[in-house]
């Protein structure tokens, strides 16, 4: 097998080539879209096909070659189902299995924390951690959905069970450290070895980090692979067409019809209704440019993609128990900001079906 650990210097992120030359068949974990050029040097010289582009998580600091390496060289893009990717070929689930070369295996772990759908992958003795478990550290909880009770728990409970002499091969390295393994990181990792779970809460309660500098850029781009919107729904269809139905996959379709289950979706007249007779706070979750091009009056912009880290910018959404109504183009996106303003505590959430393109047809 052929293994290469390669590095983004401006991010300082970790990619993984992972790849049989008996079959050509090769892996890549956490591409980064300034190292395209290198992916592709290095799949031509060898010869590989590329079968999956695999994401640890939604990144807040760079953003990904996956979207541009299905477009070039067709390989599948993967990513947690909990991360809201939802143009991946793959939405990973817990326990799934990806198969490649003549008999090669991933191993899916999730590891919840750093963001909720944060994923571990276990390769042989080699385990990639993305943002979990860094060396003689972790990764921060205090945006996008982080949780540092959860990541505690990903950490102790799933990956320091795993074999000790286990190499850990983290999403980042800011100090010049390549590799650790699981001994040393349970034994000596300053962040949690030895910690009991408040101890480590405090800990990462009194981190005080300032955001990633490219934040608000990076998370609206890789929750669509890293390619514009409007190119990852153009051939969303034709990929799914091709997908294979024995994996564990999920389509937008499916992760939404599921998250509708539990909020509560109202039609074009009761949101008028409220509207015009109730105090509410009207929040737009499409990004800038489609608020720009028409809104709802009255609407703030808060697009999913920075929901999380941006809402408490927001001083109407101070008060949890609240109404709130949110709207994006078509439904789909504020039934998902509408979960996940549920997941963050909120109770009185509403989200319009149809969306604003349905508004627009009745005003």
């Amino acid at each position: 097998m052929l293994f290469k650990q390669l590095f983004d210097k401006e991010s300082y992120t970790y990619t993984y080539l992972i790849a049989d030359p008996a079959t050509k068949e090769a892996v890549l974990i956490d591409p980064v879209n300034t190292q395209l050029a290198v992916y592709l040097t290095l799949l031509q010289e060898n010869d590989f096909t590329l079968k999956y582009s695999l994401e640890t998580h939604v990144h807040a600091d760079h953003v990904t070659a996956s979207g541009q390496l299905r477009q070039k060289v067709g390989a599948k893009t993967a990513v947690s189902s909990l991360c809201g990717a939802d143009s991946a070929d793959i939405q990973i689930q817990d326990g799934d299995v990806f198969e490649f070369g003549a008999d090669e295996s991933i191993k899916v772990i999730a590891t919840p924390g750093h963001t909720p759908g944060s994923t571990s992958f276990l390769w042989r003795d080699r385990v990639f951690t993305g943002d979990t478990l860094l060396i003689n550290g972790c990764g921060r909880t205090d945006f996008q959905g982080g949780s540092a009770e959860a990541q505690y728990d990903s950490i102790t409970q799933r990956l320091f069970t795993l074999s000790d002499d286990t190499i850990v091969y983290p999403g980042h390295d800011y100090k010049g450290r390549w590799i650790s393994n699981i001994a040393q990181e349970r034994t000596s990792n300053t962040r949690i070895a030895g910690k009991t779970k408040k101890e480590f809460l405090d800990i990462m309660a009194d981190l005080n980090l300032p955001k990633p500098k490219l934040l608000d850029m990076a998370v609206p781009a890789n929750l669509y692979c890293g390619i514009d919107e409007e190119l990852a729904n153009q051939d969303a269809e034709q990929r799914l067409e091709g997908s294979d139905p024995k994996r564990q996959t999920s389509t937008m379709e499916d992760l939404v019809n599921q998250v509708k289950q539990n909020i509560t979706e109202i039609d074009l007249q009761k949101a008028k209704d409220i509207m015009t007779n109730s105090s509410v706070t009207i929040i737009d979750v499409r990004e800038e440019s489609e608020f720009n091009a028409g809104h709802i009056d009255q609407a703030v912009l808060l697009p999913r993609g920075v929901l999380e880290f941006k809402i408490n910018s927001i001083a109407e959404l101070a008060d949890k128990s609240a109404a709130i109504i949110v709207y994006c183009a078509t439904g789909k996106r504020s039934a998902l900001s509408a979960n996940t303003l549920q997941n963050m505590g909120y109770t009185n959430v509403l989200s319009i079906a149809g969306g604003y393109e349905a508004w627009k047809q009745q005003v």
